[in-house]
């Protein structure tokens, strides 16, 4: 069989994550209209009767304008090396830019077995999407146009992914579909029901830290108790919002989607806290598990 490490790289708001949730088939990572969702490495496995591929997304490739930044910016470059194969997404709703172009090069050359993935290919124009073609196929690089919300495509990446892939046994148990503990992924949904709900800077300066995740005795309740951690005494009047409204009605959506993805009714208490400026200290960024 085939077996191997993907590393899935490509700038922000390419779709990387929405392409992992979907050809793993459950959720394994966060998804919003803005960059830097995903903060960390975090691994989404497929297995069917031939292969198990193991994906690796990674923040998206940004601008560095803080210290928690530039973490991530280092947690995706070396998400690439030392695995089997390299993805590298670029959103072709609007065609290629130098950005992309030069991701595309850099990572090419330094992975050597990569692919370029084009995404979004449900809203791109055919001439658009033949221009991205033609410049991608000027770089001598294996290409494959997708859209994840549409399904289009998606079996034939898998095929040559595979076949990119070494033999190999299996690295996970056919059961598992991520690295990450439930308890990681109910932080991930309030972060991404925050980053949904509120505009500009406020939502990129939140992290979730996880008090209680615990299950009551009768087996069909979590008690879930998180902090959300901001900038700015400003930031967290806004998160909470007038008569605590704003932080009633993100906990609530949050609470909807921890509900579905644990099978269990969830008592959901938050507690908004200032940190100041947090993404510019290496010891709170690691105390909130960015960068291990």
């Amino acid at each position: 069989m085939k077996s191997g490490y993907v590393a899935v790289i490509g700038r922000a708001n390419a779709g990387k994550s929405t392409l992992i949730n979907v050809l793993v088939g459950e959720k394994v990572s966060i998804v919003s209209p803005k960059p830097q969702t995903t903060r960390d490495r975090i691994l989404g496995v497929y297995t069917d009767e031939d292969s198990q591929i193991v994906f690796v997304d990674t923040p998206g490739i940004y601008g560095a304008d803080n210290l928690l930044n530039s973490v991530m910016q280092k947690t995706a470059e070396d998400s690439a090396k030392d695995v089997d194969l390299t993805l590298i997404v670029c959103d072709a709703h609007e065609g290629l830019t130098d950005k992309d172009v030069k991701t595309v090069k850099k990572f090419s050359e330094a992975t050597g077995s990569a692919i370029a993935i084009l995404t979004k290919t449900d809203i791109t124009t055919e001439s658009v999407l033949i221009s991205s073609l033609k410049e991608l196929g000027g770089m001598d690089i294996e290409t494959v146009p997708v859209s994840a919300r549409k399904g289009r495509n998606l079996k034939e990446l898998i095929k040559v992914i595979k076949s990119k892939l070494p033999e190999g046994e299996r690295i996970f148990s056919d059961d598992v579909i991520s690295d990450k503990s439930e308890k990681f992924m109910v932080s991930e949904i309030m972060r991404e029901k925050i980053l949904l709900k509120f505009d500009k800077e406020i939502p990129h300066g939140v992290a979730v830290l996880v008090n209680e995740f615990k299950l009551r005795e009768d087996g069909k309740v979590y008690d879930v108790s998180l902090d959300i951690i901001c900038e700015k005494q400003n930031h967290k009047a806004i998160l909470i919002g007038k008569q605590g409204r704003a932080i009633k009605e993100v906990s609530s959506f949050a609470r909807e989607d921890m509900e579905k993805f644990l099978g269990k009714k969830v008592f959901l208490t938050t507690y908004v806290k200032v940190e100041e400026d947090w993404r510019n200290s290496l010891k709170l960024i690691k105390e909130h598990g960015y960068g291990e």
